[in-house]
């Protein structure tokens, strides 16, 4: 009989595929290599991730940090923070077995007893990854032993960092945008990547990408944002979506010879698709928001 932390990480590692099929400008996925990384790198990355992110009963700080470690140890390499930081607390959440619980539920209670440990395992595995741009902050610092809960220090950095500001409004760019999104799409279409190219627009039409905003400052962001508007609205209105593949093709190539990556874009469908699959596996006290 298959467990449920087997059905966890079968969710996670179909999720993490799933992204890697869709023509995401500016991210890795299986029609283009970039930013020195394949999409075989992350293949690796979401296998090695799964076992300690959907670890039964293990806390959200410990799947983060043993998830991160496991990463590394496969790839050598951070592919995955965001996508680490953004599943964890929903692995946790789909172990919920109260008959009253529905996921989006369950998750906003794991969020809320977050703790000082899960900030110091967290804290471990954010300098472990070495993200891009990551600098220091003056308040809750991941270089200075943890003093807040991990949800607390999210919080602060909630209106610099996209990821973050899951943790302080119980994923609602999740839930609220990018699951409807997916779930509109997917029924019009049989070939998910569109969906999930929907969700990836959808996200990025609908604010600056934190990574870019990190790296390249707030007039590339808003240039990002403005080209993704374009393509969401060719995409909406195609009726033969792989016609978009050439042009999807070039602005991913122009990306990438910037070094322009919307990471945290692309981390935000993974957590959507995510989501999705668990409401889709899960008994139905679970699946119901």
């Amino acid at each position: 009989m298959t467990s449920r932390a087997q059905c966890v990480a079968a969710a996670f590692k179909w999720a993490c595929l799933a992204e890697l099929d869709a023509p995401k400008p500016g991210n890795v996925h299986v029609f283009a290599a970039g930013h020195r990384m394949t999409a075989e790198n992350f293949i690796h990355s979401a296998n090695a991730a799964a076992a300690p992110l959907s670890a039964d009963g293990a806390r959200v700080g410990a799947r983060i940090l043993g998830a991160v470690e496991a990463t590394f140890a496969a790839v050598g390499a951070n592919t995955n923070l965001g996508i680490i930081l953004l599943c964890a607390p929903l692995a946790a959440a789909a172990e919920a077995d109260a008959a009253s619980s529905e996921l989006r539920g369950a998750l906003g209670r794991v969020l809320r007893g977050l703790d000082v440990c899960d900030a110091k395992l967290a804290f471990r595995a954010i300098v472990t990854a070495a993200p891009a741009g990551l600098g220091h902050s003056a308040r809750h610092d991941v270089f200075a032993p943890a003093t807040v809960s991990l949800l607390q220090a999210m919080t602060e950095a909630a209106e610099r960092d996209r990821v973050a500001r899951q943790y302080a409004t119980d994923y609602a760019d999740i839930f609220d945008l990018g699951l409807p999104l997916f779930e509109s799409v997917r029924q019009d279409e049989t070939d998910a990547k569109w969906a999930t190219l929907a969700i990836f627009l959808g996200f990025l039409a609908a604010f600056p990408d934190s990574h870019i905003l990190r790296k390249f400052g707030a007039e590339k962001a808003a240039a990002v944002q403005g080209e993704a508007v374009k393509f969401q609205t060719q995409l909406r209105t195609a009726t033969r979506p792989a016609e978009l593949l050439p042009a999807l093709l070039a602005w991913d190539a122009a990306l990438k010879a910037e070094g322009v990556n919307p990471g945290t874009t692309a981390d935000l469908t993974v957590a959507t698709l995510f989501a999705y699959r668990l409401r889709s596996i899960l008994p139905p006290a679970l699946n119901s928001d």
